[in-house]
Parts: structure tokens; C-alpha cells; sequence
């Protein structure tokens, strides 16, 4: 019996061995294969394949200027079949300039390889891309991640692009630049799903600066920090907290995977001083803030970064002829305020404006002195009839 299962086995692992062998011979060209690196030389990268052929893709496809390698052995990778020569079957992730004729270029089109072609020059509504000897056109909307007023930026670079169109052999090619970008987006949002979850601390750094917001690069993706996430305290000049390049950390708020869309929030890594209000403001305690909101219905004053309270214009000191009160503070003034209400749980402080610590202890002393004299002190008596 024993025997018996090691020669259905054996039996097994040959018709498998035949079934791949005879479909990585049926490869066609410009057929996509997803496999991994077993090796790399000084020139070549080879791929895992069964059977006796060898799977071998260029190093430089997968190098960047220096040279550096963008893979390692094991590493998983999404490769074109080119052809089989002397038992050696050739991969490609794109098709380069000296590969391409007309054939290639259709084959190309047909299943979606990359092309790499030099932009030689910029023509009326677009470029002109020569893929080796063959000539393309792309539209300018098709040219980079996002389209830039210097359309000349790309004149003399060598791109990546995807054929859009292959009419009359050849003569009549569209590509398109902004196809691979779009790609590369959408292999790292699906890599980032199986990743990223709310609530968890993310690193990234600042790709751009906007009235209401930044948006933060996290691993090639653009995630949105709104200006009201940025800190518990009120940010009026959002270039004044961020720069371009700068590298934060940030917890994830929100992630909208149909429209691609990350909100994150660099507030919530601060402590949250609502959390200690009623403990360090109780109600009747007097203390020192600065106006930094004014509106008709009174004054916000801020007790501490990210806490601040409300003075409503009923509250304010009236200082008119006919005793009108009124908004008679400005921003940035400093004001002593008593405590008239705090709502931790709806983050809200109730303010009046009142006399300085100063002018207490000015007051009290007048009593004081008053108290202990025979003179009479009108305004130690005006201060007691208070």
C-alpha cells in the first residue's frame, strides 16, 4: 500500500511537471507572467519557471540611475514574455527602444506592455515619442501624473508609456504616459488596503500646502491633512506649522476606498486638554487669556492651546456713554476672565470679563487700609457696598 502511494505520487508530480512545462511553452509573446526572483547577476535577473527553460529579465528594467535595485531574490514580480531562444525564455516589464518594430508595438498594444520611448519634441495638442525608429504622439492630458504648465519639462526624457491606439501598421500610434502612472496608483492603493486601518500611526512626509489643507505622501499615495486636524489649537496660517518636504507622523481618521481617499490627523497624537478642564478651570476661577476670535456675539479667549472659551457680548464690560455694551476687545488682547460655566463634553467654556488678579489685590488692601482707619475712605466704601 505504501509503495502504492509513493508511485501515485511520483505519478502525480510528473503530470504536473508535463501541464506546466507545456503551458510555459505555449507562452505567447507579450503574455503577462506573475512570478518570483530566484536570483540576480551582474546583468540579469532569473525568474522562477518549471521545466528546463529559464526565465531571464534584464537588471537595468529593474534599476534605477545608480544602478540600485529596486527588487531582491524572492520578491515577487509581474513580467511580459518576449520569446524563447537556446532554451532561454526572455521577459521583458516593458519594451525598450531596441526591441520595438511594428510587430512588437502591436503585440504590445494588444496586451497592455509598457513601452519605452524618448520624447523628442512638443507638437500642436501634445509630443512627439519615438520608440526606437517608430514615431508616436501623446496628448499633453496624457502626459504625467497630473498635467504642469511647462510643457517643455519632458522634451528629451525617456518614458515609460502604454499604447492607446496601433492603426495602419504602425504609421498611426497613441500612448500614453499618465496610463502607468495611474497603475502604479492603483498597485499601491490595493497593497496599502491590506495595510492601513483606522486609528493607526502612519509616516509621510508634505507633497503640497493648500488653504484648507496638506496633503501628506505616504508610500506614493496622497492622503489629505485638513488644517482643522493639524492641532487642538486654531491654525490660521497653515504655512506657518507646514512646509513642503517636512515629515510627520499622523493617525488615520478616514479612509474612502471608492473614491481613494485618506484622512489623517496629526491633533490626535496631542493630549487632549478637555480632558482636565473641570479639574483646572472650575467654575469662579479667575484666569489670564488672549482674544483670538471675534464675532458679534462676543469673543473667544484662549486658556491654553487647543481649550478655548466664550465671552458673550451680554457679558462684556460696557464702556459706552449711555452704557451699551458691546465687542470692544480686540485680537490678540490679553484678558483676565472668570469661569462661569465648562462643558467638557460639549467643549464649551462660559466666560465674563474680570478684574486682574492685580486689581484685587489692590482692592483688598484699600479694604484693608480702610478697616483700620478712622478716615473715611470713599472708595474702600464703594468697594464694600460691592
Amino acid at each position: 500500500m505504501k509503495q502504492h502511494d509513493n508511485d501515485k505520487t511520483t505519478s502525480d508530480f510528473a503530470s504536473l511537471f508535463e501541464s506546466t512545462l507545456t503551458r510555459m511553452e505555449r507562452l505567447r509573446p507579450g503574455q503577462m507572467v506573475e512570478t518570483q526572483i530566484v536570483s540576480i547577476s551582474k546583468d540579469s535577473i532569473f525568474l522562477q519557471l518549471s521545466g528546463k527553460s529559464e526565465g531571464v529579465l534584464e537588471r537595468a528594467e529593474l534599476a534605477d540611475q545608480d544602478g540600485k535595485l529596486s527588487v531582491r531574490e524572492g520578491d515577487t514580480v509581474k513580467v511580459y514574455f518576449l520569446n524563447s531562444k537556446n532554451g532561454e525564455m526572455n521577459f521583458t516589464t516593458r519594451l525598450s527602444g531596441d526591441k520595438a518594430d511594428p510587430a512588437m508595438l502591436e503585440s504590445a498594444y494588444r496586451n497592455g506592455i509598457p513601452v519605452e520611448g524618448v520624447v523628442e519634441k512638443e507638437i500642436k495638442g501634445g509630443y512627439e515619442v519615438k520608440i526606437g525608429e517608430i514615431r508616436a504622439f501623446c496628448p499633453f492630458s496624457q502626459m504625467g501624473q497630473r498635467r504642469t504648465e511647462n510643457a517643455e519639462v519632458y522634451v528629451g526624457k525617456r518614458l515609460a508609456f502604454k499604447i492607446q491606439e496601433f492603426k495602419a501598421n504602425g504609421r498611426d500610434i497613441l500612448v500614453s504616459n499618465r496610463a502607468i502612472h495611474e497603475e502604479t496608483r492603483k498597485e499601491k492603493i490595493e497593497a496599502l488596503k491590506k495595510t492601513l486601518s483606522e486609528g493607526m500611526l502612519v509616516k509621510g512626509s508634505i507633497s503640497s500646502i493648500q488653504e484648507f489643507g496638506a496633503f501628506v505622501d505616504i508610500e506614493g499615495i496622497q492622503a489629505l491633512l485638513p488644517i482643522s486636524e493639524i492641532s487642538r489649537a486654531r491654525v490660521e496660517d497653515i504655512n506657518a506649522v507646514l512646509t513642503v518636504g517636512q515629515e510627520i507622523e499622523a493617525t488615520v481618521i478616514k479612509m474612502d476606498w471608492e473614491k481613494e481617499r485618506i484622512s489623517l490627523s496629526t491633533k490626535n497624537l496631542e493630549a487632549d486638554p478637555w480632558d482636565h478642564a473641570l479639574e483646572k478651570y472650575p467654575e469662579g476661577s479667575k484666569h489670564t487669556g488672549k482674544v483670538v476670535r471675534v464675532t458679534d456675539f462676543g469673543a473667544f479667549v484662549s486658556l491654553e492651546s487647543g481649550l478655548d472659551g466664550l465671552i458673550h457680548v451680554s457679558a462684556m464690560r460696557s464702556e459706552g456713554k449711555y452704557g451699551n455694551s458691546g465687542v470692544n476687545v480686540k485680537l490678540g488682547q490679553l484678558l483676565t476672565v472668570q469661569i462661569l460655566n465648562v462643558d467638557a463634553a460639549g467643549k464649551r467654556i462660559s466666560l465674563k470679563q474680570a478684574s486682574s488678579l492685580e486689581e484685587d489685590e489692590t482692592a483688598k488692601k484699600y479694604l484693608e487700609s480702610g478697616a483700620e482707619s478712622d478716615t473715611y475712605n470713599p472708595f474702600a466704601a464703594l468697594l464694600r457696598k460691592k
